[in-house]
């Protein structure tokens, strides 16, 4: 029998009023600004970013604190704040060969046109706590270059010369748009990349390393990664031309596999993809993996029955909204559905009791 609970709006919003004050932590703590968190948590704004699907530094600031730096609550909190926005239009495809680069490196090519550009990283770092900086007010002095401009060839193109990587087709045709429509199986490259880019961070890494043990036989190298900023433009059909409307920080990936060739296809490297917004060069790099590894039906390849090649496991389960709303409302009130999980329990076991006496 369900039994309502009484006193739930007032106990709601005490509960409301207890985590604004949980939020908020010691007020002989100055308060966080979101200024400090787009500036100093670079690094979380930018996943929220990219899991929310919505480039605002500001906003994704403003979502951690009100978040308490759960950053799964607070994509939850960009996602649905984006569903208010209007649709004003469609911007073009991003040109990175253009990008200002702050960050470029090959793991296959040394000897890069415009050189190895090793940018913010860890990297090389020694993984060591700086007790420098519990100091209040210390500042490390400054030692950034100016970005790389102009025309920044991406690495694939030098394999491309000898026809040793697979060629890159570009299409003509408008993806899907998996924010506005459901997702269907199966589904084309471009919808995957896109529900990968949203996905989880934990969760697509899980499934790139998963690929580095064996499990889907491909065996990447970085053929480039380059983080910085690229023009956005819009064309406009009053003036009849695109014009420029902003700029966006990108992290693009692009892995090389080699490939010993199929029915279809002749031997040579094949290419994984991942693009994601700010610096997220982890998540861009698993990206890649995961896209190659899902490839393996357009390439001709027997599937290895491994997780990352199943396309419904993948996409059906990597967006951790979908998966935290599933989890969590288990902690919501069930008393019917518990009630009659017990009543048949304790019928079974009556009946297998009955059985006991019987045989005895």
């Amino acid at each position: 029998m369900y039994v309502a609970v009484k006193g739930g709006e007032r106990a709601i919003d005490n509960a409301h009023a207890w985590l604004a004050e949980e939020r908020r932590g010691d007020p002989g703590v100055a308060e966080l600004s979101v200024a400090q968190i787009r500036e100093q948590l670079k690094l979380a704004v930018n996943r929220v970013m990219a899991e929310g699907s919505l480039f605002d530094p500001d906003l994704a600031a403003l979502a951690i604190k009100q978040s308490r730096g759960d950053l799964i609550e607070a994509v939850f909190l960009i996602r649905a704040y984006r569903t208010t926005l209007p649709r004003l239009g469609a911007s073009n495809p991003v040109d990175t060969g253009a990008m200002a680069v702050d960050r470029r490196v090959s793991a296959t090519f040394k000897d890069l046109p415009g050189g190895q550009i090793l940018g913010p990283t860890f990297d090389y770092t020694h993984r060591l706590l700086d007790f420098k900086l519990a100091a209040e007010g210390a500042v490390a002095e400054a030692a950034t270059a100016p970005a790389q401009t102009g025309s920044v060839p991406h690495v694939t193109r030098f394999l491309n010369r000898d026809g040793l990587i697979e060629v890159a087709e570009p299409s003509g045709a408008t993806p899907p748009d998996l924010t506005r429509e459901p997702m269907e199986l199966p589904a084309d490259r471009a919808l995957r990349l896109q529900a990968i880019t949203r996905g989880d961070e934990g969760f697509i890494l899980s499934m790139a390393y998963s690929t580095q043990r064996g499990y889907g036989r491909t065996h990447a190298f970085v053929g480039e990664l380059r983080i910085g900023t690229v023009a956005v433009e819009m064309d406009i059909p009053e003036l009849g031309f695109a014009i420029e409307i902003g700029e966006v920080e990108l992290t693009e990936c692009e892995t090389v596999n080699q490939f010993k060739g199929s029915k279809t296809e002749p031997p040579q490297f094949t290419r994984g993809y991942g693009l994601v917004f700010g610096q997220s060069e982890r998540k861009a790099i698993a990206m890649s993996l995961v896209d190659r590894a899902l490839r393996w039906k357009e390439l001709g390849e027997d599937d290895s029955g491994a997780p990352a090649q199943n396309e419904e496991f993948v996409l059906m389960h990597c967006d951790n909204i979908q998966a935290t709303g599933f989890l969590e409302h288990i902690k919501l009130p069930h008393y019917v559905d518990f009630q009659s999980e017990l009543e048949l329990v304790r019928r079974l076991r009556a009946e297998a009791m009955a059985v006991q006496e019987a045989a005895q």
